[in-house]
């Protein structure tokens, strides 16, 4: 009957005693490691994009583990109770509750898909004109750039010149391609010049610029082309709840009363 009874404490000990093992990763000097440590690193890293897996799991239990071995040895020493460490803490107890009420406003003024759209629809309205695909090829002398145009004119292929000849590595490899792109997206003088010729043209005389002599060759142009509202809808959303932050800080910062003189505007 002893027996008996002795066995039957042992289990209920048992059934109580594990789900608070449950509840720690560990036990350090004595001490529990909770498991919410734990959860709270996990969550932090999977809102960075990071998967959640066995591995990083364990990684992060290892990390909560070694933490608390080192939290130990600091309070042994008594370096919590000193002015520089209350210091650091009063300065990141600010911090998080900073950031913790931009994050709140955030989530009770998200920005739409209406004004998201409406944003995009707003740039997508400006994003007006030509846009040109064009090569060249660069020198760093005027005569040798006439002697190029001279061998163009005489039948030789421009993407072998460019390959061979052109000091712009970059667009060189590519037989002098530049892509699509804007008049602005170059200096003034190249722009200028490219902006003469017609589909198949080149320029007859070497294009001077702060780079050196250019010959260019323009292949086409098309009206200025925009992204697709869904690629850009995330750069749009991000720019828009940044705005709406810094406007919500403004607004704090007016209705404050305060004998401070800001020193920015």
């Amino acid at each position: 009957m002893k027996k008996f009874v002795l066995a039957a404490t042992v289990a209920v000990i048992g059934a109580v005693s594990l789900p608070a093992m449950a509840q720690n990763i560990a036990i350090v000097n004595g001490k529990p490691v909770p498991k919410a440590r734990a959860d709270i690193l996990i969550n932090q890293m999977t809102k960075t994009g990071q998967a959640r897996s066995p591995e990083m799991e364990a990684k992060v239990k290892d990390e909560v583990v070694i933490r608390e071995i080192f939290l130990q040895e600091a309070e042994k020493r008594g370096l919590n109770k000193t002015e520089d460490y209350k210091n650091q803490m009063e300065l990141a107890r600010q911090s998080v509750l900073i950031r913790e009420l931009f994050s709140d406003y955030q989530k009770k003024n998200p920005v739409t898909d209406a004004d998201a759209k409406a944003e995009y629809d707003k740039f997508k309205a400006q994003a007006t004109g030509t846009e040109y695909h064009a090569r060249h090829i660069l020198v760093e002398k005027e005569d040798d750039a006439k002697a190029l145009i001279k061998q163009l004119n005489g039948g030789a292929k421009f993407e072998d010149l460019a390959t061979k000849n052109s000091k712009d590595t970059g667009s060189a490899q590519n037989g002098g391609d530049l892509g699509w792109s804007a008049p602005d997206a170059y200096v003034p003088e190249f722009s200028a010049a490219m902006a003469k010729l017609k589909a198949g043209e080149m320029t007859q005389e070497p294009v001077k610029s702060q780079f050196g002599f250019h010959i260019i060759k323009l292949e086409e142009t098309r009206q200025a082309q925009f992204p697709a509202f869904e690629d850009v809808k995330s750069q749009i959303v991000q720019r828009m709840q940044q705005q709406k932050v810094m406007q919500f800080q403004e607004e704090l910062r007016a209705k404050a009363k305060t004998d401070h003189k800001f020193s920015t505007n």
